[in-house]
Order: structure tokens, then C-alpha cells, then sequence
């Protein structure tokens, strides 16, 4: 029997975005029927499914203020959205405001004189917590808005007990970690370039995804790369827009490498891009999860990683991909070079990836452990 379910997430190319529309986009194809509030089209949600809804969120703009409430326009188009298609359940991404907001909409369907329940879930991704949540002005709200959610998942062990003691809630945090659908991410071309148009003349392919935020490192990427390519010829394919990005490209110009390093952009068909490469680099500060490792192994390309975070959750070291210390420049080049140099060995453990990503994180193994977490939400808010 199919939920009805309204999400909220930032529309935008960050993880927690990302999952929450592939989430709905499964759920839909599961015969849930799907609503998504937000102040944007969700950028991933790009074909029409009869199940999937999308409802924006106008956010008017007053002289009076000078950042537009949005949380209580979200508040308000919640509640409004629940009562008129009769939604059984909220699912939230990332804290703030979004809980918070779901918070306001659950009391004023109560307040009403047939008043009704309006469970909502919380589901945890990384910089909610660990950036704005840990901020003073916003740690009460963010404890309170947690503390209220009628259940609350996160996407990682790491980011579960980072919550639980950094902001010290009362909750029972349930781990349910990201996913890929492995019929989508895979070696399988189905169109966009081929290799040989990016590596004319047989290169090895690298490539980072990523926001190009400053806890990506994107300098290092640049840095790793130049090492590996003065032993190997090799391109590195740049997936992705951020604030870091004109400094990747100076550094690549600086190093004689802008030939080599293609800038990509924004892509929403990233797996295209994944299935030609050899070895994903992804040397940030922080991740939570790490869903561009994971889409990465999805596509039999190795992860090289730095072992902060969720990421140890994710690769297992000389198993599935590499981890090594944020910084580890040599470390991190070394593994890459081990790799390229050494073909069967590349090819073998660019399968164990996928294997890793196709019995632990496979969107068939993950969407019904949301199910069941929605109906035990249902069951003890009825």
C-alpha cells in the first residue's frame, strides 16, 4: 500500500539534495506517491513520473526585511500541501530550517478544529550539524527542532555519534546510509562522450566531484594529479562549480597542466562521466558519507579518499579504494600511480568497488529500510 509523503531539500548539486530526490524518484517508482515543497525544482528531477509532485514555495520579498523568512513561507506551504492532498507523513532533509519549518507545520494542522497529526522525519546529512548546527546562535533551534522529529536518520555511524555528543539530543538516531541505483551508475556507456574523446590518445582518466567548497580541497586534487602526471599521461575531469574553482584553475595553469585538466561544470548525468574513468579523487577535510566515492565505485572507478568522517565507512582500504591522511598529497598520488601502472590490478579492484557499492549501498538494499522506517513513524504517531 503506498504512503503519501511530502520532502523538503535544498534544490541544489549538494549530497543532501541529490539523495533527497533520488529517494523520492525510487519511492515514486515503488507507488508511493510523492510531494516535493521547495523554493526550486529539484535538479535532478527532470523526467515526469504520474507519483511525483513538486510544490514551490513562494517567498515574497518586503521592504521590511532583509532576508525573506523562508522558513515560515516553507512552514506555511507544508501545511498547506498536507491538508489538500492529505499527506501522511513529512520527510525532511537537513536541519535547518527544514525541521523547523516542519515543526511549525505539524502545529498549525493540530491547531485546527479537526485538527490532525503530521509526523515528520529528520534526516541528518553533514554541514547541518557540523557546520551550522554547532553554531550558538543556531545550536539551541537545531537541538529543539531534532529533539521534536518524530524519527531521525542519519547517513553515516560518524555523523550519528557526532550529533548525538556534539549537540547532546535525546533521540534514538537511526543509520541509513546514502545510496546509488546500480542500474544507473555503471560501466555501461549509454551515450554522452567516450573516453577516447577526452584521452584522444589513450590517457588514463581522473576525476573529482564535488561542490568545490573549501573543505573539498580542490588544491589538492590539482596537486595529486600533477604528481601522477609527470609519470603517466593522464587527464582529470573536474565535475562540478564552487567557490574553490578559479583557484583549481589557476593552480592547473601554474603547473603547465590546463591542457590536461578539464573543467567540466555542473553536470546532471554524471554517471556518463564516471563509467570512462580510472580513479576518483576525492581528498576533502570532511565528508559525512562520501556520495561521490560511492557513485564512483557504483561505476567500477576506484576512490582514493582521505580517511576522515564517513568515508572509512564507505571504501575499505586496499579493498574497494584507498583512504589516507588529509593533506597526504604523496600518499594519495603514490596509491594512484600503483593503480595506473598496474592494469589487471586497476580493472579488479575498479570491480571489487562496484561489488562493495552493489551489496551495501545499492538503492534496492536502502529504500525499503526507509519504508519500514516511515511505517514504524506512522505506527507509533497514530
Amino acid at each position: 500500500m503506498g504512503m503519501r509523503i511530502g520532502i523538503t531539500c535544498y534544490p541544489t548539486y549538494g549530497g543532501s539534495g541529490v539523495v533527497a530526490t533520488e529517494l523520492g524518484l525510487e519511492l515514486a517508482e515503488r507507488g508511493h506517491e510523492i510531494h516535493f515543497i521547495s523554493y526550486a525544482q529539484p535538479i535532478r528531477l527532470t523526467n515526469p513520473h504520474p507519483n511525483i509532485h513538486y510544490h514551490e514555495v513562494e517567498v515574497s520579498r518586503y521592504p521590511l526585511f532583509d532576508y525573506p523568512p523562508y522558513d515560515l513561507a516553507l512552514a506555511t506551504r507544508m501545511a498547506e500541501v498536507s491538508e489538500l492532498y492529505d499527506l501522511e507523513l513529512l520527510h525532511v532533509h537537513y536541519a535547518i530550517p527544514h525541521s523547523v519549518s516542519a515543526l511549525l507545520a505539524r502545529q498549525m494542522l493540530a491547531a485546527k478544529p479537526r485538527g490532525r497529526k503530521l509526523p515528520f522525519v529528520t534526516t541528518l546529512h553533514g554541514t547541518d550539524i557540523t557546520l551550522v548546527g554547532l553554531d550558538r546562535s543556531y545550536l539551541p533551534i537545531t537541538r529543539f527542532s531534532i529533539e521534536q522529529s518524530d524519527g531521525v536518520t542519519a547517513v553515516s555511524q560518524y555523523l550519528r555519534e557526532r550529533t548525538l555528543r556534539e549537540l547532546d539530543v535525546r533521540n534514538n538516531i537511526e543509520v541509513i546510509y546514502n545510496f546509488v541505483n546500480c542500474d544507473v551508475y555503471c560501466r555501461c556507456q549509454k551515450n554522452g562522450k567516450t573516453r577516447d574523446e577526452y584521452a584522444p590518445n589513450g590517457e588514463r582518466i581522473l576525476v573529482h566531484l564535488s561542490n568545490f567548497r573549501p573543505v573539498k580541497r580542490v588544491t589538492d586534487t590539482i596537486e595529486i594529479f600533477d604528481v601522477v602526471r609527470k609519470q603517466i599521461p593522464s587527464k582529470l575531469l573536474m565535475i562540478g562549480d564552487g567557490p574553490d574553482r578559479s583557484r583549481a584553475e589557476w593552480l592547473a595553469v601554474q603547473k603547465g597542466l590546463h591542457e590536461d585538466v578539464l573543467f567540466l561544470g555542473k553536470q546532471e548525468q554524471v554517471q556518463d562521466k564516471l563509467g570512462i574513468a580510472d580513479i576518483m579523487l576525492l581528498p576533502s577535510e570532511l565528508e559525512s558519507f562520501g556520495l561521490a566515492a560511492l557513485e564512483a565505485m557504483a561505476c567500477e572507478v576506484v576512490p582514493i579518499a582521505t580517511r576522515v568522517g564517513g568515508l572509512p565507512e564507505v571504501i575499505e582500504h586496499g579493498k574497494s579504494g584507498y583512504l589516507a591522511d588529509v593533506g597526504d598529497v604523496q600518499a594519495m598520488a603514490g596509491y594512484a600511480l600503483d593503480l595506473l601502472r598496474d592494469e589487471t590490478n586497476l580493472r579488479a579492484m575498479g570491480k571489487a568497488s562496484r561489488a562493495s557499492a552493489q551489496s551495501r549501498f545499492c538503492s534496492s538494499k536502502i529504500i525499503p529500510q526507509y519504508e519500514e522506517f516511515y511505517r514504524r513513524v506512522l505506527e507509533r504517531s497514530s
